[in-house]
């Protein structure tokens, strides 16, 4: 299964950043906590450069907390702070001030020693399509959304967004897509749901899934179906037919792949996290 996706404005969103790093003192790179890596846009460290960011790993809800908890080691490792969060809940939201203050502390301590006065953070949110931009958005600014008219040599058309004294939001435009070679990243992109059904074929996605759990939470598949130990040990596509026809769909397997990715995207076959950690760790010591 090779996923074909070429969004014809990612240049223009590219640029678009790009030309705004400037006007912003801190970047919050919105990932998925079931895939850290994989819902990265690879052009981003580009794009920021030195640039402080605080990684947050939102629908931290759905993915598996020891995992995500590795995770958030990983990005501190690399010199980001990271947070876990659920933005549809407004979990872990209260405290993302703090620690962007705590990613500005050097800025900051040098700005007091030169005299200046704090102001509040600017920062930008960035993160690929289905990440939760906009729901992250709406729950930071809410009912106190005022725009603070354009700053001086800021382009015109671009809102900040004020949140009471100590954090302003400049609301981008530009999305970022990420463009992937890996096949496999791709797959776990759209079995989470971060790109259109239409463009994969579903009982690839249910038979990918299914290894998947089988590998990592394996008990999870027989307690969701109803399964023997007998039918637990079956490789994927025969796990696919037993879970159909166990459902009552006969030989409709299009429907029991469609029931499979479904029950994963929606978190009923319990947390799961895609991006395994320590297999990064292997990699990077190899």
């Amino acid at each position: 299964m090779t996923i074909q996706w070429f969004p014809g404005h990612m240049a223009k969103a590219r640029r678009e950043v790009s030309e705004k790093m400037k006007y912003v003192d801190i970047v919050f790179e919105l990932v998925d906590a079931r895939l850290p890596l994989s819902s990265r846009n690879p052009m981003l460290d580009q794009i920021i450069q030195q640039k402080p960011r605080l990684v947050l790993l939102n629908k931290a809800d759905l993915a598996d907390p020891q995992q995500t908890k590795l995770w958030q080691q990983y990005f501190r490792k690399q010199g980001h702070q990271a947070l876990a969060i659920t933005a549809q809940e407004s979990k872990g939201i209260k405290a993302l001030i703090p620690a962007a203050k705590e990613a500005l502390k050097e800025k900051r301590e040098r700005d007091a020693a030169r005299g200046i006065k704090p102001r509040a953070i600017r920062a930008m949110v960035l993160g690929i399509p289905n990440v939760g931009k906009s729901t992250l958005m709406n729950r930071l600014v809410g009912k106190k959304i005022a725009q603070t008219g354009n700053k001086p040599g800021v382009t015109k058309g671009q809102q900040w967004l004020r949140l009471g004294s100590e954090l302003e939001l400049l609301d981008t435009p530009g999305i970022l897509w990420p463009k992937f070679e890996d096949e496999e990243i791709g797959k776990k992109l759209a079995l989470t749901g971060a790109i259109k059904d239409q463009l994969v074929h579903l009982d690839d996605l249910a038979i990918y899934g299914l290894d998947f759990f089988a590998r990592y939470y394996p008990n999870k598949i027989s307690e969701r179906y109803g399964l023997s130990p007998e039918e637990e040990q079956q490789i994927a596509p025969e796990l696919l037919m037993t879970i159909t026809q166990r459902r009552g769909y006969r030989d409709d397997y299009d429907r029991g792949s469609e029931l499979v990715v479904f029950d994963i995207r929606q978190g009923k076959l319990g947390r799961y996290t895609l991006d395994r950690c320590e297999e990064m760790e292997e990699t990077t010591h190899e």
